[in-house]
């Protein structure tokens, strides 16, 4: 397989508030066309990460780049490859769906414009409400509404602040499902997320941040092999076999189908990660 460029590149970021630091020393890369999720409880620094590499904000240390682009020094170039959904939707109330879209639409100067918004409407499930103000709609079709606004400018990055938040269980696996897309097709896609099913179910790596740091990195395979073993998952031809190797499997020399090891789940790895950094801190 050929070698994936690196999409996102952060170096040892630093930042903090007053006195209060958020991001110490935070590290990691992201390759082209691959989902991230960066994994944390709220006050981890998540958002402030975000915000970093979408130039919204400066970093006090380290350094980030978007497709080899500085996020300080050159962020009018990182600005033209990326787009960003917040944790609350960036819609105008007052407007139609149609008119926010036309309305950025416009602001990008974007060709066909109203052939564009139709298209867009109708990928996101919104044509029937498309006519409606904002203001009548619900959460799901807010939050749908909103990510077809950033997409508007078909960004090579996408950066996703806890996308699901709020949207019920249906609503939640379609926007998986949307996610999932993206990156097929070429999108880097980083998303923030309280949710291990989702990181789970979307990440191609995952990155566990606690207050303020990085505590591990990779699949969510990887995330869950590197925790001590939990026994292993035996698999026999029937019922029978299964009773007798409970009393005398290493007497009997009883044959095994197969076996697996018994891996803890994303939440496990996570709640052991964070209670391990908690116990270590406490012996500081």
């Amino acid at each position: 397989m050929p070698k994936q460029h690196v999409s996102i590149s952060v170096t040892e970021l630093k930042k903090s508030y007053k006195n209060k630091e958020v991001l110490k020393n935070v590290s990691f890369s992201v390759p082209g066309g691959t989902i991230y999720a960066l994994l944390g409880t709220n006050g981890a620094g998540k958002t402030t990460i975000v915000k970093i590499l979408s130039t919204l904000l400066k970093p006090d240390g380290g350094s980030a780049s978007i497709h080899g682009f500085d996020v300080v020094s050159q962020e009018r170039e990182v600005r033209k490859l990326i787009s960003l959904t917040g944790q609350f939707t960036a819609v105008d109330d007052v407007l139609t769906g149609r008119e926010n879209l036309h309305l950025i639409g416009q602001l990008i100067r974007l060709p066909d414009v109203k052939r564009k918004t139709g298209e867009w409407l109708s990928f996101f499930d919104l044509e029937d409400a498309a006519d409606r103000k904002v203001s009548t709609y619900s959460g799901g079709m807010r939050r749908r509404l909103d990510i077809a606004m950033s997409l508007m400018v078909h960004p090579q990055v996408l950066f996703l602040d806890e996308p699901t938040t709020g949207l019920d269980p249906q609503n939640r696996i379609a926007m998986w499902d949307f996610v999932k897309n993206l990156a097929k097709n070429g999108t880097t896609v980083f998303l923030t997320t309280q949710y291990l099913e989702e990181a789970e179910s979307l990440a191609d790596n995952v990155g566990i941040l606690h207050k303020g740091e990085i505590l591990a990195e990779g699949t969510p395979q990887y995330l869950k092999e590197i925790l001590p073993k939990r026994g292993a998952r035996l698999h026999f031809q029937n019922e029978e076999n299964a009773a007798k190797a409970m009393e005398l499997l290493s007497e009997h020399g009883i044959l095994v189908d197969g076996m697996e090891p018994n891996l803890p789940s994303l939440e496990d790895v996570f709640l052991t990660l964070i209670d391990g950094n908690e116990e270590d801190n406490r012996h500081v």
